[in-house]
């Protein structure tokens, strides 16, 4: 029976480990290069994330900057940024595009803290949903009577526990980005 909880942790941390990638995608005071993760370059003929063309950095705050590798390139990366729809203009000065990011409106960060909120449920469900996957499984053993009755509510325990814990690693990382969103 471990078996289904290390194979349920590692699914649930996974989970966790997706909604952080998605908050560094999420500007809040600084902005970093994972901002830039779902821009799309159309080079060589062929679509390319915009991190396998080019260097992204951010030397500033709210200043990043995209260095293509190829040159030739420049204009489709300020295309792709363009078309990407992330809120600011980019400025090419021939050799690089610089995307000066504007504070952050207090109705914007709310609405970002709506956003996040949205998105953390979606984990939360999703982490749900794995435990209900191994409740099922645990209960079709029962029935089977693969396991007695004291076993199966002593491992349903242990499951609502880990379940338990990864929702508050969960809506923990929510409160230190909400915080991190409205303390700008």
């Amino acid at each position: 029976m471990d078996k289904f909880f290390t194979q349920a942790d590692a699914r649930m941390q996974a989970a966790e480990q997706a909604l952080l990638k998605d908050y560094a995608e999420i500007r809040a005071g600084r902005v970093t290069p994972a901002y830039l993760d779902g821009v799309v370059v159309e080079a060589y003929g062929q679509r390319s994330p915009l991190k396998d063309v080019a260097t992204i950095s951010a030397p500033q705050a709210k200043i990043l900057v995209v260095e293509p590798w190829d040159k030739t390139l420049l204009k489709e990366v300020e295309r792709a940024i363009l078309k990407a729809n992330i809120g600011v203009t980019p400025t090419n000065d021939g050799a690089r595009v610089r995307l000066v990011f504007p504070d952050l409106t207090l109705e914007e960060r709310k609405k970002m803290v709506a956003r996040i909120s949205q998105l953390t449920e979606k984990f939360r469900d999703e982490i749900r949903a794995i435990r209900r996957e191994v409740r099922d499984d645990i209960k079709a053993k029962a029935k089977a009577k693969e396991l007695s009755e004291d076993e199966q509510h002593r491992l349903e325990e242990e499951l609502d526990k880990l379940t338990d814990k990864h929702i508050a690693e969960v809506n923990k990382a929510f409160e230190a980005k909400e915080k991190e969103i409205l303390s700008l």
